[in-house]
């Protein structure tokens, strides 16, 4: 039972947050005219790691996890 609440709550969690993030910032107030036309920002307001570094933690909880598991045997 424990098993299928943790699976649940997890799925939850990856379906929820992609839904309440933004990977750009909402459109410019001045219509959204091209860079250097106004005061829109040059490069817009993507993500640098593109979630790189959400992988890089699970990749490393996953190691730590197969290390404790081979000291234990």
């Amino acid at each position: 039972m424990k098993k299928i609440i943790k699976i649940l709550v997890i799925s939850v969690f990856f379906i929820a947050v992609p839904l309440s993030i933004m990977a750009q910032n909402p459109p410019h107030p001045n219509g959204g005219g091209g860079p250097g036309s106004g005061n829109t920002p040059v490069g817009g307001g993507a993500p640098l790691d593109g979630g790189l570094s959400v992988l890089m933690i699970l990749g490393a909880a996953y190691g730590f996890k197969k290390i404790i598991k081979n000291k234990a045997k």
